[in-house]
């Protein structure tokens, strides 16, 4: 792998972009939004990983169980500390000091990743019901990572109810 840049600690899809599927779309990459070029990038990355995999993989027979190999190989490009139940630090979103725990993928980069790479998917002519990023062992994969890092970080993840305007109390109706 080659860092892309000046970046040292490159994101596992800058470090393979090399994979270049053919692209339906006739937009140059400088025009695309930062999402788009996030999801081109995930797609060539996840390619790529196809590609170098042993034996080497065609899309079409992509599944669940391949998705969740391909996550657990990101996690080794993680930044997120997530300590394990023997850590004295197991719980604190803040430790006051360094510890071994491993780097892992944080549970919010792989759920938008997986978002992205579903959205990938179905525009690279894939059908919705055989979408393997939308396989449900993928879901229950990444709420399992959700839970046990809440857990092991001390930090919720549960979702943000919207606010609403406070609303004025109506007074009664007068009788008089």
């Amino acid at each position: 792998m080659s860092a892309v840049a000046t970046n040292t600690n490159p994101s596992p899809a800058a470090a393979m972009v090399a994979f270049s599927p053919s692209s339906s779309s006739s937009t140059s990459p400088s025009t695309l939004s930062r999402y788009e070029n996030q999801k081109r990038r995930d797609w060539n990355t996840f390619g790529q990983y196809l590609r170098n995999h042993r034996p080497p993989l065609s899309l079409s027979r992509c599944s669940g169980a391949h998705v969740l190999e391909f996550l657990r190989y990101l996690d080794q490009f993680g930044k997120t500390k997530v300590h394990t139940p023997l850590c004295p630090f197991f719980g604190h979103p803040n430790p006051p000091a360094p510890c071994p725990c491993p780097l892992r993928q944080a549970w919010g980069s792989l759920d938008a990743l997986i978002g992205r790479l579903r959205a990938a998917f179905e525009e690279h002519g894939g059908k919705p019901e055989a979408n393997p990023f939308g396989a449900r062992a993928v879901r229950l994969y990444l709420r399992e990572v959700r839970d046990s890092q809440s857990k092991a970080r001390g930090i919720s993840y549960e979702k943000k109810k919207r606010k609403r305007p406070p609303q004025v109390p109506q007074p009664p109706p007068s009788t008089s």
